[in-house]
């Protein structure tokens, strides 16, 4: 047992602060995204990305434009999925199930989408 003490540049405590807030602001910056449209709710769910990970679903549907507690809630029993369930934990079934859903009641299909620019260029 005459291993070495790593030494790090920045306490662990230090280094466990910064990581949150950097996920804190991707996370931020993702709602963001999803609240002018840029992505979809539904893009996020079959992607999960790394900010959206430990993100619980819940959390990511309501940060869409006129998606409250209750339409949240109410989207969620018809899966069936807890609200407390987390982005990175969900099984590929309840992936698809929800996106497919999030795509039918939007009108529009989540990876076939337009892009903005190009209609308005048209």
């Amino acid at each position: 047992m005459t291993q070495a003490a790593r030494t790090s540049p920045a306490p662990q405590h230090l280094q466990a602060l910064e990581r949150a807030n950097a996920v804190r602001l991707a996370r931020a910056a993702l709602k963001r995204s999803i609240a002018c449209g840029e992505v979809s709710a539904a893009d996020v769910i079959l992607d999960a990305p790394w900010e959206a990970e430990s993100m619980t679903v819940a959390d990511l549907l309501t940060s869409q434009r006129r998606w409250g507690q209750t339409r949240c809630r109410r989207f969620l029993q018809t899966i069936p999925l807890s609200e407390s369930k987390t982005i990175g934990s969900m099984t590929d079934r309840q992936r698809h199930a929800a996106a497919e859903l999030l795509a039918t009641q939007s009108g529009v299909e989540s990876r076939e989408r337009t892009p903005v620019l190009a209609v308005a260029a048209a």
